[in-house]
């Protein structure tokens, strides 16, 4: 590669870095079934990011159809999901091992 494809190449990788690094961040908890919060407030129309922890004993999954999100975790991991800018609304989330009690909303307002 040429010194000034190297220098594009490498100031498009900062300038991605610097734009993830401004999204917005929501904290997510799952244990023993349940979620915490229940529901989360973003901002509508603007990208994000949710941070979602499982504290619990087992496996616990994040899944969202009308989002088209799922994320299975195992105990003690943490991992992230973007959305893109949503319309306001609200939409729902589940756990899919936890199916009575794990519940969920993310409203976009």
């Amino acid at each position: 590669m040429t010194r000034p494809l190297l220098s594009l190449a490498i100031g498009l990788l900062l300038t991605s870095a610097a734009i993830a690094d401004d999204m917005p961040t929501f904290r997510l908890l799952m244990k023993d079934g349940r979620f915490f919060p229940e529901t989360i407030e973003v901002p509508a129309g603007t990208r994000f990011r949710l941070e979602v922890r499982n504290e619990g004993p087992g496996a616990t999954e994040f899944e969202s159809l009308e989002l088209k999100k799922e994320l299975v975790l195992a105990p003690g991991v943490t991992r992230s999901l973007v959305f893109f800018p949503m319309k306001p609304g609200s939409y729902k989330f589940f756990d899919d091992f936890h199916p009575e009690t794990g519940q969920g909303r993310i409203n976009a307002r």
